[in-house]
């Protein structure tokens, strides 16, 4: 199973009017372990990035005047996420973004070529009703080291977002997961039952004399209804 945890960065909040992303980043998970490997750009946006948003980011227009264009990167960030499940937080702000970045290219809608896309805030939102659920909220919440966090970023973001999602599904392991799958693994493997090493520790003969006493008790007590000892009987 591979899911891609994504994040951006934007000039400002409304693609409708022109606002376009400035940083991608997606980082990977394969078995429901965060793999070394990632995507992350920083754009030229062809435009300036609004007051407000630098104040949340701090990526100013004079450090992305020598980026690539989004038409420089599409390629390979299509094929890094093409097939995997998108995780985004807020998902409908990132998608909105993609989205009209890819119809300027005249590409088709980031949800073709990734299906499903989970929003983590919704998820947090069902989990927590009535509680905070941003990203620092749910950090604190799960406790997930999220100090280095003073800006926004998509590549850290992205980062502390794809722990929080683990953290908030855990129930979707299994022990065998966990004792079995090697981190960075591109496949589901079957767990091998002979490589568990199981412990068995025996009674001993005066551990075994007091469970004998407390099954003649339980029969006493039953006036001989004592399951323990009809099974005895039966084997």
């Amino acid at each position: 199973m591979r899911q891609i945890v994504l994040d951006t960065e934007t000039t400002g909040l409304d693609p409708t009017l022109g606002h376009r992303v400035i940083e991608l980043a997606a980082v990977e998970i394969v078995n429901r372990r965060i793999t070394d490997r990632n995507f992350h750009r920083y754009i030229n946006p062809e435009r300036d990035v609004e007051a407000g948003a630098l104040q949340v980011h701090g990526i100013s227009n004079e450090f992305l005047s020598d980026k690539p264009r989004f038409r420089d990167v599409a390629t390979d960030f299509l094929e890094f996420v093409e097939g995997a499940e998108l995780i985004i937080h807020n998902a409908p702000f990132d998608v909105a973004f993609l989205n009209c970045e890819l119809e300027l290219l005249k590409l088709k809608p980031i949800d073709e070529y990734c299906l499903p896309i989970t929003d983590t805030l919704r998820v947090a939102k069902e989990l927590h009703p009535g509680k905070r659920n941003s990203l620092d909220a749910l950090c604190e919440r799960y406790g997930v080291d999220n100090s280095g966090r003073t800006l926004h970023g998509a590549l850290l973001d992205a980062r502390l977002l794809a722990e929080v999602y683990l953290a908030m599904t855990r129930g979707q392991e299994t022990l065998l997961m966990d004792m079995l799958e090697p981190a960075g693994g591109t496949e589901s493997r079957p767990a091998d039952e002979a490589a568990i090493e199981l412990i068995v520790l025996r009674a001993s003969a005066e551990e075994l004399t007091l469970h004998d006493l407390q099954l003649e008790e339980i029969d006493r007590v039953s006036k001989g209804a004592c399951l323990w000892r009809r099974l005895e009987q039966s084997a």
